[in-house]
């Protein structure tokens, strides 16, 4: 059984699961002491019309929380996240209650209650005498299994824990556990429902702390046993070289100690190494270094704390792997949206070589016996796809881009892993076709990681290189003899316009727009967008010429007249059954661009060039735009006039301009143009 599977239900991208149950028109968070009220909070922007109950046994935390929801709408506010309209709704239909019956009919309920396993067994067994039984029940604790929870209920199957991330207002993950007895459409409707209300849900095995968090308490415990030989100031200063806030911020930030200590009292069950420093039940509160301060230290000190903490990291991503408590997709994709690491835990290890980290794993163990040590070469650990999710559905495979908190952007490896994919499926004679989405309902792909742009500057061969890098999948999809069609369920930007453009058909949301924005930031579409649009759609060239040289943005239902999208649907399972049908409609009868030039009306360069809204552009970089436009388009054979479109894209990146235009986007400020 693949490790998928052996965790999920039925499909890792969630948008697909069609759930046998409806979203709650009532819910219910119990506990309004620390995390409950921003799980609450969540709920109430993720489903603001449904109604939602807030219990607490006494009533002060209860009114502390409904100040706290003021203060939070109160911000989103001012900072236009929310309008004032959704303000009055996110704020309305919440009942804060000390009456539990008052919750009798809510069909989804989650404990947030303090971290005691027989307090929490008294609370799940005075919900059952409530709620019917087809209500879910979910207990937010971050380390105690499930079946210690929920073994002894009469209805165990419909119970698990869903365990959130400070803040869980805002933090995108949450962990859904898979044990023996839940019912398999619980798992696959909590996933549904945390998905469609704005988490990014992973499934773990029923273990003690689960999946991420057996990286997060592990860490904050290596730090305080490094507290023998090391201050609090030092370690949080090494341990920021690969996260936000070093452990002992975290700590202080979250009150952690008596967490972190019981967590790991209890995984020693597991292994007695885990054993937590007594330190954590004498010490409230640590003494910080002030954040961005450096701390000066020995360079052997340094090495040696950074050793033992990255390799306490690589140890549990080691026997995570090696005891499939997770997917290794989810647990690197879970340490940048939920642990806060700058590069996903197995993106480190790969940038670090096997050699190295065999290294640091041999170090750290030396020094940390009993640890989990790993049981195959490292290369095999690193062998799997970190940026897509691919799922199956007769006989059509489903390829998600899955980077919801970079907008789906392109990453360095996500258009190497698709065209793995797609050579797999290519050579599978089961598949038959391919859908290509993103992850949630806001974005289809955001382009193309714009961090490539600096690493070569005024180097114009490494600038085509990567043009034509980005590329390579872009051409396979054009030899395919097997459909691929684009499901765009939000807004598709540069590179993701791009690859939307050499799909053979484009299913897309009704609300999702298009924008080739790469001149606002002193560049052109690198892989090919000056070329693709006007063999397709020769017709539509004026529309093409202010898209590409003014930013325009280009909603669905233009596009749609044009001929871009095939098909316009109101959601994203409308959009993924459209999306297969389209498969069945190509299948031997893919479109191919046209070898042949085109007649299109010139791309000129005005005097004073300005973006569509208002914004001074680069004259010079609408030069190189012109002329890969005007050639391109006279130009016999695709691959030729592709060709034109690398080498100036290559030459954008030795232009003054276009440094600056990526440095100011990056700095998040206005570009300030010379030329």
């Amino acid at each position: 059984m693949s490790e998928t599977k052996e965790l999920y239900s039925s499909f890792v991208n969630p948008f697909l699961i069609e759930s046998n149950r409806p979203m709650p028109d009532e819910m219910a968070v119990i506990g309004a002491g620390n995390i409950g009220p921003d799980i609450a909070y969540y709920m109430r922007t993720g489903a603001p019309e449904k109604k939602l109950y807030l219990v607490d046994v006494v009533e002060e935390p209860l009114k502390k929380a409904e100040e706290r929801f003021k203060g939070y709408a109160q911000k989103a506010l001012s900072r236009k996240i929310l309008s004032q309209e959704q303000v009055d709704q996110v704020l309305g239909n919440i009942v804060y209650t000390t009456d539990y019956s008052q919750i009798k009919n809510c069909k989804l309920v989650i404990e947030a209650a303090t971290e005691d396993l027989n307090i929490k067994k008294k609370i799940f067994a005075q919900l059952e005498e409530i709620v019917s039984e087809d209500a879910v029940l979910t207990s937010n604790t971050s380390s105690i299994p499930a079946d210690q929870i929920f073994t002894g209920m009469k209805h165990p199957e419909r119970s698990t824990v869903t365990h959130f991330f400070a803040p869980a207002w805002r933090s995108m993950a949450v962990e859904v556990v898979r044990w023996d007895t839940l019912d398999p459409e619980v798992l696959n409707f909590l996933i549904w429902f945390f998905a469609n209300t704005g988490k990014a849900p992973v499934v773990t095995k029923n273990v003690f702390s689960f999946l991420l968090n057996r990286i997060f308490e592990n860490w904050t415990n290596e730090a305080a046993v490094l507290l023998d030989k090391a201050t609090t100031f030092e370690v949080d200063d090494v341990a920021e070289e690969f996260v936000g806030a070093g452990p002992f911020f975290v700590l202080e930030m979250a009150g952690g100690n008596p967490l972190t200590y019981e967590s790991q009292l209890r995984r020693m069950a597991e292994r007695k190494c885990y054993e937590p420093p007594k330190i954590f039940n004498s010490v409230k509160s640590w003494n910080l270094k002030k954040r961005g301060e450096k701390v000066e230290m020995p360079d052997a000190h340094r090495s040696w704390i950074r050793d033992r903490l990255i390799g306490l990291v690589f140890s549990q991503c080691f026997d995570i792997a090696d005891r499939n408590i997770g997917t290794r997709s989810d647990l690197n994709f879970g340490s940048l949206i939920a642990l806060g690491f700058k590069k996903g835990v197995f993106d480190t290890m790969a940038d670090m070589g096997a050699e190295e980290v065999k290294r640091i794993a041999d170090a750290f163990v030396a020094e940390r016996p009993g640890y989990p040590v790993p049981t195959k070469p490292i290369d095999e650990y690193l062998d799997f796809s970190r940026d897509i999710l691919v799922d199956d559905k007769n006989g059509v495979r489903i390829i998600t881009i899955r980077r919801p908190q970079a907008a789906n952007a392109l990453g360095w490896g996500t258009a190497p892993e698709i065209l793995a994919e797609l050579k797999k499926g290519a050579a599978d004679p089961n598949v038959k076709g391919f859908i290509l989405t993103g992850y949630g309902q806001k974005a289809f792909c955001a382009g193309a990681d714009i961090s490539g742009f600096v690493d070569a500057f005024d180097n114009k061969e490494a600038g085509v290189g990567l043009a034509k890098g980005n590329s390579e999948m872009l051409h396979y999809m054009d030899q395919m003899t097997k459909p691929i069609v684009a499901a765009v369920n939000g807004l598709a930007m540069g590179g993701g316009v791009e690859t939307m453009l050499r799909c053979h058909s484009v299913v897309a949301n009704k609300k999702a727009f298009f924008r080739l924005p790469e001149i606002t930031l002193g560049i052109l579409p690198g892989m090919g967008g000056c070329v693709i649009p006007y063999r397709k759609w020769p017709h539509a060239a004026e529309t093409f010429h202010e898209m590409i040289g003014k930013g325009k943005v280009m909603k669905s239902a233009e596009a749609r007249e044009i001929g871009i999208i095939n098909h316009l649907v109101d959601s994203y399972s409308e959009m993924i059954d459209v999306a297969m049908q389209e498969v069945e409609r190509l299948q031997g009868n893919i479109p191919r661009i046209s070898d042949a030039p085109v007649d299109i009306p010139e791309f000129v360069v005005p005097d004073q060039p300005a973006a569509i809204n208002g914004d001074p552009l680069s004259k010079e970089v609408l030069t190189v735009i012109a002329d890969v436009i005007n050639r391109g388009a006279k130009t016999e054979g695709l691959y030729n006039a592709l060709e034109i479109n690398y080498d100036r894209s290559g030459d954008t990146h030795c232009l003054e301009d276009s440094k600056e235009g990526v440095m100011a986007f990056l700095q998040k400020r206005k570009p300030n143009f010379k030329k």
